[in-house]
This record gives C-alpha cells, sequence and structure tokens, in this order.
C-alpha cells in the first residue's frame, strides 16, 4: 500500500473516496460544512447516523466541482482518541476492501485541532491513521483459489485479486511535514503487523519450526539485520532440554533463531526480545479437547511479533541494538513425546518436573531467556507469549498480562500499551507464588494447579532470568488471537507489534 500526504485542496483530489472523522459533539456542524463542500445529502446525518464509534456512512457528492467520487462519514463517538482514531481508519480500510476501491483519501486538515484534543503530536495521530487503515485493509486470503468454479464452469475466468493501491492523507500546509513523518512511521509499523498476522494466520501445516525460522531469515535479508538460525544438532550441543523435551514427539526438527539488528552508530541501549515459538499446540501428552483445536496454530505469536518488532527497528534505522530470540517447535503427541512427570534439565542446569506437558511455552522460554541473558547481556529483556488461559480468564481479550520485576520497565510498558491501542494490565509477580510450583523430585515443576495459573507461569519463566534486574513477561493469550472469544473477530489481531514498536522508538 502506498501512502501520499497531500496540502492541495481536498476537493481537487481524483479519488473514488475520501473519509471524514466526525465526532458526536460537530456533527451538525460537519454535515453543515460537508453540504457546502461537496453537495452531499446531510438528511443521512441528522437522522441515521448518530456517529457513535464505529459508525459509517456513505454519501455521493453532487457539486461537479468536487472530484472525489463518494463522502464516506466515519464516527469517532463523542470525542476524538487516539483509540477512537485507528477503529474509524480500519473501518474505512474493511469497507474500501468490500467495494473494492483501489485510491481514497483520508481529510485531515483539522489534525491540529484532533491532536491538541487529544493531547498528542500531530505525526502520532497520522502514525495512528495509517496504523488503523492498515489493520482495516488486511484479508488472509493466500490460500484460496477459484477452482470449485472452474470445475463447474470451463469458461470461467478468474477475478484478478483486489489490490488497494494508494491511501491519500489530506492536510494543510502548516501539517503538511508532521503528517508524513507520522505517515511513514505508521505504514513501517502497520505493514509489519500485517506480514506478523500472515504468519500467525498460516496453518501448521505452512508455519512449521524451519518455516518460521526461513521468515525470519527472509525479513533479516530484506531490511539488513543479521539472523543465525540453530538447527536441532546445535541445539542438542547447547542442552536445551526444554526445547527438545517439547520437540521429542515431533517429526518436525526444532529451530532457535536469534535475530540481531545494530544501529550505525553508538547503541544507546540493548534490548532483548523473546518470543514463543509453538507452531502447534496439541497439549502433547497432557492433549487438549479437540473443539477448536486447529486455532492453536496461533501459539507461535510471540515469536511472529519478536520477528516484526526487530524489522521495524531496522526499517526506522533506531538507535538501540535489538535482539530476538525465538524458540521453535511444534507440541505433538507420540509415542516418543515427553510424559507427565519427566524431569528434564534446561540451559540453565536448573531441572524441571514435568507436571504437565500441555504447559510447554514456559519449557522453550526457560531456555531462550536463559541464553539471552548469559550470552548478549541486555539492559532490558522482554518475553511475548501466549502462555496461559488463565490470563484471558482473568484479563479477557482486551488487554495482555504484564509481569516484570523493575519498575520503570512497567511504566514504559504501561504507557506504551495505552498510546499504541495494546493495553497491558500489571500482575503481581510476589514470593508467595513460589510453593505453587514446587516440585519434590526436582528443582521446580513447570505448573502450580488452577490457581493464578498466569502467574505462577510467570512465576516459572522468573527462575531463568536470574539475577536480571529488568525482566518482564507479557502473556499475550487473550488478545493476540481474540477468534477464540465471542466477539466475531477473525483470526490474528497481530497484538504486541505496535506495543513492541512504541517502547523501542521512546526508548531512552
Amino acid at each position: 500500500m502506498k501512502v501520499s500526504v497531500s496540502k492541495a485542496a481536498l476537493n481537487s483530489h481524483a479519488l473514488e473516496a475520501v473519509g471524514f472523522f466526525v465526532p458526536k459533539s460537530s456533527k451538525e456542524k460537519i454535515a453543515t460544512s460537508l453540504n457546502a463542500l461537496a453537495g452531499v445529502v446531510a438528511t443521512g446525518l441528522n437522522g441515521d447516523f448518530k456517529a457513535n464509534e464505529g459508525d459509517l456512512l456513505t454519501l455521493y457528492p453532487q457539486k461537479e466541482n468536487f472530484n472525489p467520487k463518494r463522502v464516506i462519514i466515519l464516527g469517532v463517538g463523542q470525542k476524538f482518541t487516539l483509540d477512537a482514531v485507528r477503529k474509524c481508519a480500519a473501518t474505512l480500510a474493511t469497507k474500501i476492501r468490500e467495494m473494492k476501491l483501489t485510491k481514497v483519501g483520508i481529510d485531515l486538515t483539522e489534525i491540529g485541532a484532533i491532536a491538541t484534543e487529544i493531547q498528542e503530536e500531530e505525526s502520532y495521530v497520522a502514525q495512528a491513521v495509517v496504523e488503523g487503515f492498515e489493520l482495516g485493509l488486511y484479508d488472509y486470503n493466500k490460500l484460496k483459489t477459484d477452482r470449485v468454479q472452474a470445475l463447474k464452469d470451463k469458461k470461467h475466468k478468474k477475478e484478478p485479486a483486489f489490490e488497494f493501491k494508494e491511501l491519500v492523507l489530506i492536510t494543510v500546509a502548516d501539517s503538511l511535514k508532521a503528517v508524513e513523518s507520522g505517515a511513514k512511521v505508521g505504514e513501517v509499523v502497520g505493514s509489519a503487523q500485517s506480514m506478523v498476522r500472515d504468519l500467525i494466520n498460516s496453518p501448521s501445516n505452512y508455519m512449521t519450526a524451519t518455516d518460521l525460522a526461513n521468515a525470519a531469515k527472509a525479513s533479516g535479508k530484506k531490511y539488513g539485520y543479521k539472523v543465525t538460525v540453530f538447527d536441532k544438532k546445535k541445539i542438542q550441543q547447547l542442552k536445551m532440554g526444554g526445547l527438545l523435551g517439547v520437540n521429542l514427539g515431533s517429526v518436525e526438527p526444532p529451530t532457535f533463531s536469534v535475530l540481531d539488528y545494530t544501529p550505525s552508530g553508538k547503541a544507546k541501549a540493548t534490548i532483548a526480545l523473546v518470543g514463543k515459538g509453538v507452531t502447534f499446540d496439541t497439549g502433547g501428552i497432557s492433549i487438549k479437547p479437540s473443539e477448536n483445536m486447529g486455532d492453536m496454530k496461533s501459539d507461535m505469536s510471540g515469536a511472529a511479533d519478536v520477528i516484526g518488532a526487530v524489522e521495524i527497528a531496522a526499517r526506522l534505522k533506531l538507535p538501540i541494538r535489538v535482539i530476538g530470540f525465538i524458540p521453535a517447535t511444534d507440541n505433538k503427541p507420540s509415542g516418543t513425546a515427553q510424559n507427565p512427570g519427566d524431569v528434564l534439565t534446561t540451559y540453565s542446569g536448573i531441572t524441571v518436573e514435568v507436571d504437565n506437558t500441555d504447559a510447554e511455552g514456559r519449557l522453550i522460554l526457560a531456555d531462550a531467556l536463559t541464553y539471552a541473558k548469559e550470552e548478549y547481556a541486555p539492559d532490558a529483556i522482554i518475553d511475548l507469549a501466549t502462555l496461559t488461559g488463565a490470563c484471558v480468564i482473568a484479563l479477557g481479550y482486551q488487554a495482555a498480562g504484564l509481569f516484570t520485576n523493575n519498575d520503570e520497565l512497567a511504566e514504559k510498558l504501561s504507557k506504551a500499551g495505552i498510546r499504541s491501542g495494546e493495553k497491558v494490565w500489571r500482575m503481581p509477580l510476589w514470593d508467595d507464588y513460589d510453593k505453587q510450583i514446587k516440585s519434590e523430585v526436582a528443582d521446580v515443576k513447570n505448573t502450580g494447579g488452577r490457581g493464578a495459573g498466569a502467574i505462577t507461569a510467570a512465576k516459572f519463566l522468573e527462575k531463568f532470568i536470574g539475577d536480571h534486574k529488568a525482566w518482564a513477561h507479557l502473556d499475550i493469550a487473550g488478545p493476540s488471537f481474540p477468534a477464540m472469544g465471542s466477539s466475531g473477530a477473525k483470526g490474528s489481531s497481530g497484538f504486541g507489534v505496535r506495543l513492541l514498536a512504541e517502547v523501542l522508538r521512546n526508548w531512552n
């Protein structure tokens, strides 16, 4: 998708449609101005259109000197917020995709007033618009064909795949540079998030551990950062017992990928990102119920987020070193799979009683966390994982659970969550919960029972960062794949990409 910015008069643009943000408080005023500008019939604005967040109304201009073919009114709700701006842009894009329009605009001539109301920078409002539009434009259709129709009708001609071409942000001269700057960042973040959603939405037979590693290598080659992939033999040499244990039941070999973006100048900091890469989770011997098990292709969402975040750092040339770590495998039951009650030895040397083979994500993260800390000594470690159903019970599908041993890091992530629209909520990490994961036969066991399941999972991970003083764990099980909920959402949300981008861009 091409994004361009223009200060030319709004009515001069040859567009298939132009979108206007309409808050409830200004509905009548905007109806009058649109009627004067484009000659659109305002009855819908005063009747059917309530300007609630997500409302949309398509009108057709009557004035000959108004070049856009359609005016699309977008309800903001009572007042402007960053979330409302993103959602409106996403709503517009979804409509554009349905109508198969290829070139549209968004009116940002009042971006100064919008930014003032939100108490944000104009550039960030423009960034949010582009991110939202990219989010709404997204559609996973790579595996769809026309073969059913072609077999019925030999004369059938395949319809060309829809491809949106250009989004034009129309603003005023005083805001031009800010909108251009924000649009550039929004395009990078939005396209990276779409790439991440493609990875997560891919069925498991198209996204093995090797495929995931290859996706990281492709991104690194394209955007100029280093990617090293350890194969099974190297993983065995490193004695990564957690990753190897989960992989025991699989016919697919595991991989461990290290993505390393280093800035051209002196790095202000080194940040490690660790992502859970379980490409399909059956639960292993502790097998899951069959209903909706197909959604478990999303259990590598954390790993995909890491690829997206490192890619963004490289594309934006951020002044910090960002290193991604992706342990990857599927979790399958077979005659060679690990059993409940087995004890494995992790990369750190810590022994783990496998109380439940469906608590596998923490086992592969354990190896990666210790490796990241010991080999790279980063200033901060952030891991992302679709780790527990317990976190979904606690926070639903709207926010990720945040667990950290560092108040400053908690503040960074919380602020970034609000600004990016990918919210996190801090959960306790008290030592009181340690007794739940105490093992009688090993140093620790991998589950702590039903109570406080998300917390005991985080307490388990904490064992593997040793004395590191700035670690955060994000349990993204809810918001990363909201299709598992009852919201009607489809597939991956790409949750975590905007959050990480915001944290990394503002690291100090």
